[in-house]
């Protein structure tokens, strides 16, 4: 029997949104594991609180938290690797504000920082890989896997949107912004812009159900800035 998934593409901030597709998704597909694909923070208003719902949500619910590339920002700044022009060029400074304490500093609670820590780089089931960003898409899954040079691509890559690839199975992906979520070629992306509302064709959170490969999305109802 096919192991059931939800998969919910990138969050930013949308605290309002994530609930509202997660509470519809609950009223009828209840016992299925839920994977996040990560960027849970930035660009959107209200980082903070939606890490503090997704922690909440997993007691209930069975989960997993990959990494995108804004939780490798965090925490490449909290951990001292780079400095905070980076991460606010990439959209770090609304969760920056999000995280400042009564002394003006940025201070991450401590359950906060745990669940940054222990997202994961990639969730490999029998039928479905899922990455933040994608794969190479000359190598085989196990060969990403095994080689850990290619695991930066895990969390940045866009190569695999316009090649043919070498994977043993299908791949769910957010990271790239798109219209409409991607189905073919053993690739799924899911990232349908959802913090972008003010930009054309943009302004949704999609969820995909497994392995029915059928597709939920959720407009915005943020007010995250205009980009």
């Amino acid at each position: 029997m096919s192991e059931k998934f939800v998969a919910i593409g990138d969050i930013h901030g949308c605290v309002l949104t994530v609930k509202k597709l997660l509470e519809d998704i609950l009223q009828q597909h209840k016992d299925r594991k839920f994977v996040f694909v990560g960027d849970y923070i930035d660009r959107g208003p209200d980082a903070k609180k939606t890490i503090d719902y997704l922690i909440e949500f997993s007691k209930s619910n069975s989960c997993v938290f990959l990494r995108g590339n804004h939780e490798q920002m965090l925490l490449d700044f909290q951990d001292g690797v780079s400095s905070i022009g980076s991460w606010q060029r990439n959209g770090g400074k609304q969760t920056y504000l999000n995280y400042m304490n009564e002394k003006k500093k940025f201070e991450l609670p401590y359950q906060h920082y745990h669940f940054f820590r222990n997202t994961r780089l990639f969730f490999d089931s029998n039928e479905f890989f899922f990455v933040h960003a994608g794969l190479d898409p000359e190598c085989s899954i196990q060969e990403s896997i095994s080689n850990e040079q290619f695991h930066y691509d895990f969390l940045w890559t866009r190569e695999h949107l316009h090649e043919s690839n070498n994977w043993e199975k299908t791949v769910v992906f957010g990271h790239t912004p798109v219209s409409e979520p991607i189905n073919k070629n053993r690739m799924i992306g899911i990232d349908t812009g959802c913090v972008y509302k003010h930009l054309f064709g943009l302004g949704r959170l999609t969820a995909v159900l497994l392995p029915e490969k059928e597709f939920i999305d959720q407009k915005c109802i943020d007010e995250p800035k205009p980009y």
